[in-house]
């Protein structure tokens, strides 16, 4: 009597005719209602087309009748970007025509924008701290025969290690 098991593996039962999760999420993904995924997609591997200055200035976009809406972190990089709106068509039609999944992204026209929201690229923060260490030494050093001045000064640092020891 065959079993629905047909490969045993470490005490599991796998099935030919099971489904991956990649097959189950590349279906919900062609689905007419979750459109705006493969749309977000499109619009994260754009971003990643851009330079890293640039990905860090892109808060977000989005193409609404034939417009690629550009939304910017700060004002400054507005100027910026109006003076390469070609290379961004360009990069837009390329993407398009490259890659099957994002031919839907498709606009003659550019409309860039300051937002207040932050880019969609994390920038890792910097921990600046400063290293406190205790005090390693026992202030047991012989201080041998020198010149008066230097014997002091070093009776002075054994006296201030002792009293942080303390």
């Amino acid at each position: 009597m065959p079993t629905a098991c047909q490969y045993h593996t470490a005490n599991r039962c796998y099935n030919k005719n099971m489904k991956k999760v990649s097959m189950i999420l590349s279906h919900l993904t062609n689905q007419p209602q979750f459109k705006y995924l493969k749309q977000e997609s499109c619009y994260k591997k754009y971003i990643s087309l851009l330079g890293a200055k640039w990905q860090k200035a892109v808060a977000f976009i989005y193409i609404k009748n034939d417009t690629l809406f550009i939304a910017v972190t700060h004002p400054g990089f507005k100027m910026e970007l109006n003076y390469n709106q070609d290379l961004l068509i360009s990069l837009l039609k390329q993407l398009a025509s490259l890659d099957a999944t994002c031919e839907m992204m498709k606009a003659s026209k550019i409309a860039i924008f300051h937002s207040k929201y932050r880019s969609i690229v994390k920038e890792e923060a910097e921990e600046s701290t400063v290293p406190y260490y205790s005090e390693l030494s026992s202030a047991n050093f012989n201080i041998e025969y020198l010149d008066d001045t230097l014997k002091e000064k070093f009776e002075a640092i054994k006296k201030s290690i002792q009293d942080q020891l303390q």
